[in-house]
């Protein structure tokens, strides 16, 4: 099994499309201002987004993108501008984050 897709609601896809791009994800739809679909680097996965008026409430929705060398990308997602809430870390479950 393969996952083909993961859609995530948005409220400004004209902010979110740039985000995806620069972490390296290629737009391969774009129908803004309701939906825009990328193809992930490696694999086969896509991921998409989609304009929403209202963010969903309750449990919030993690996604996890993995790549090699997580340090050297974080320093290069960085230059890009791209803010990080944590550098990356090892943590409890044995795999590193940022």
């Amino acid at each position: 099994m393969n996952l083909n897709q993961l859609t995530v609601p948005s409220l400004d896809l004209t902010k979110a499309v740039p985000f995806y791009v620069k972490l390296g994800l290629k737009l391969i739809v774009e129908s803004l201002p309701d939906y825009a679909r990328f193809e992930c680097p490696d694999g086969h996965s896509t991921f998409s987004i989609h304009r929403t008026d209202i963010l969903p409430k309750g449990a919030v929705i993690s996604i996890y993108f993995e790549c090699i060398n997580l340090d050297e990308y974080v320093n290069e997602l960085i230059k890009k501008g791209i803010e990080f809430d944590q550098k990356p870390a090892n943590q409890k479950l044995l795999w590193r984050e940022a």
